[in-house]
């Protein structure tokens, strides 16, 4: 699997556009002026068309009222969360809800921010879509502008929403043990939350929902822990959770489903036949960042878990474009990254979920097929942080071996941006933090044959230690003294075989912090993998010595006591593995390599 990425950047706009003059604004101005004279065919465009046509024909005059045509599209469309107890900041159930903010209403639906969808028409067709039809647009543009007339008899019932859960009742919901109090100022805070699932037999996921309860939440990620590791980790840490910005290397994910949540997702649910699994006896991590709003406030999220008794027919795979190269100029309206990698075997896509921060503009992902065709699979020409969403395919989009999946994003750090969050404008590089930005495009795939699967499951496990060495690099670029990331770059290394590379970078993290045993641990794997078995153990013991319950150095000590033939020594260093995670088989394959050894020993052999 290779890769490609490059980034440009035009000059800084001189002069900055007024606010609300752009094409949007006009096309706006005109299409309500139509409707005001009477104009009979009121034309809009591609963008705003929806599946139904691009024109609509006005209506006589007082024809539309809330109570025949706008409050059925309100009740589909609008009312889910602008009601009590939802996500939106008015009701829109009643006409004296409509008619106080009919201009509003009619503003942000033909400029396309509500209802919130973000994919361009006339490329690959997603479920779910949340269009408005040109027929709806128009009706809701000439009731505002004829002032929002409420009609004779009663409006339609509105719809019996499902409250609170919108997938109803899981099978099995989790909250955080604690609330975690975010201040009113400072930092962004990353926090991994432990959650206990109450699961005594391995569990098929077949849909995840999140219920963040507070606006502060940037982002959302569930993991499990089988090691019982971030149990140490939280009973370490004085507050609710633990630090860290990324997931702990022994958590594991959901394979390739997205198990996530941002502003503006929908629960997830898997498709058909593709569910997950929750080992039995596990723990949810569940890594939240938090971005103070100005006032205090408790976070405290629930997840939950909604459990299949169908096991998987197949598995989904995920590869997630990033650009770790971002570097914005201040007033730079047009800044460009582009990432592609090249799939080794015939796919299916069955989803795309895009990712950027707010000076994100235009977002595509395209296919390059073999044949120098190239296929767009999602297009946002106006990129909203506050409405993310995985995407997926209404039919599963067809590929060829050899096809170059990609990314290109463009940004704009200007004044013309409203969504900046720096005034005046400011340099902006690669990173987590919300001053940040970040370019991302994960796919979601399935392949055609067990040997496909495999050998694209060994190019995605390559695709990911050259991202994570991209990630550590750029991240020592803004910091070149980052122990950890310098800790982390050496550890990638090693694992692509570049161990002359590798170990001067342990050597160096250790030097800038000599406290940490994963560092230690490897060093000391990389001494191992030499042959330095001495040495090796001696890096074992050190990171031990730090963290007693550190248990994949307790069984590399126990190997490298063992190559030694120190079998008494090794012998309780594995004992220890499995007093620490009794299921651990490899721990007891040693122990009956150690018991054969002593019996071979006693026989004379």
């Amino acid at each position: 699997m290779t890769t490609k990425k490059k980034a440009q950047s035009r000059e800084p706009a001189k002069v900055a556009k007024p606010k609300g003059r752009g094409v949007a604004g006009m096309v706006g101005l005109v299409v309500l002026l139509c409707v005001a004279l009477g104009v009979g065919a009121l034309v809009l465009s591609r963008r705003n068309a929806g599946h139904e046509g691009s024109r609509y024909v006005a209506r006589p005059r007082g024809e539309i009222t809330f109570n025949q045509h706008i409050a059925p599209i309100l009740h589909e469309h609008c009312a889910a969360c602008h009601r009590p107890g939802e996500a939106g900041p008015f009701n829109l159930i009643t006409y004296a809800d409509a008619k106080k903010r009919a201009t509003q209403i009619a503003e942000v639906t033909q400029k396309r921010l509500m209802p919130p969808w973000l994919p361009e028409d006339g490329h690959e067709k997603f479920l779910e879509e949340r269009h408005l039809s040109a027929a709806q647009l128009g009706m809701i543009q000439q009731w505002a502008s004829e002032g929002a007339v409420e009609g004779a008899g009663n409006p339609p019932a509105h719809p019996q929403w499902t409250e609170g859960w919108q997938l109803g009742a899981p099978d099995v919901a989790v909250t955080l043990p604690e609330a975690f109090p975010l201040p009113a100022d400072g930092s962004d805070v990353y926090r991994n939350f432990v959650i206990p699932v109450p699961t005594t037999e391995k569990r098929y996921v077949r849909a995840v929902e999140f219920r963040t309860g507070s606006k502060a939440v940037h982002h959302v990620f569930i993991r499990f822990d089988r090691t019982q590791e971030c149990r140490r980790l939280d009973a370490e840490d004085p507050g609710p959770g633990f630090a860290g910005m990324d997931i702990p290397p022994f958590v594991e994910d959901a394979g390739g489903h997205f198990t996530s949540w941002q502003p503006g997702a929908l629960p997830y649910e898997a498709p058909k036949g593709l569910a997950w699994a929750l080992p039995a006896g596990a723990d949810l991590v569940v890594l939240i960042h938090m971005q103070p709003l100005g006032k205090a406030e408790s976070v405290q999220a629930s997840i939950g878990l909604y459990f299949t008794d169908v096991p998987p027919t197949n598995a989904p795979l995920k590869i997630n474009l990033r650009a770790y190269g971002i570097d914005i100029a201040a007033g730079a309206t047009d800044y460009t990254v582009e990432e592609t990698t090249t799939i080794p075997v015939p796919i299916d896509l069955l989803a795309i979920k895009p990712h950027a921060h707010n000076l994100g503009k235009r977002l595509e992902g395209y296919a390059l097929l073999p044949d120098g065709t190239r296929k767009t699979l999602l297009l946002i020409p106006q990129w909203d942080f506050n409405w993310q969403n995985a995407y997926r395919f209404a039919t599963p989009v067809a590929l060829p071996a050899g096809t170059r999946l990609g990314m290109r994003y463009s940004y704009d750090n200007s004044t013309n941006n409203a969504r900046n969050p720096q005034q005046p404008p400011a340099r902006v590089t690669y990173g987590l933090f919300t001053t940040n930005e970040m370019g991302e495009l994960a796919y979601q795939m399935l392949t055609r044959t067990a040997g496909d699967y495999a050998k694209l499951q060994e190019a995605l496990g390559a695709y990911k230690i050259d991202d994570s060495i991209r990630m550590h690099q750029a991240r020592l670029r803004l910091n070149p003294t980052n122990a950890e990331s310098i800790s982390e770059l050496g550890k990638f290394l090693f694992l692509q075989g570049k161990k002359a590379e590798a170990e001067p970078l342990l050597r160096r993290a250790i030097g800038l912090r000599p406290d940490v045993a994963d560092t230690h641990y490897s060093l000391g794997t990389l001494m191992l993998d030499q042959g330095r078995v001495a040495e090796s153990e001696q890096e074992f013991i050190t990171a031990l010595r730090l963290n007693p319950e550190h248990f994949k150095s307790r069984n590399n000590a126990g190997i490298a006591c063992l190559r030694q033939n120190k079998l008494d020594e090794a012998e309780r260093h594995f004992q220890e593995v499995l007093r620490l995670q009794p299921r651990d088989t490899v721990a007891k394959g040693n122990l009956e390599i150690i018991a054969r050894a002593r019996r071979d020993a006693l026989r004379g052999k």
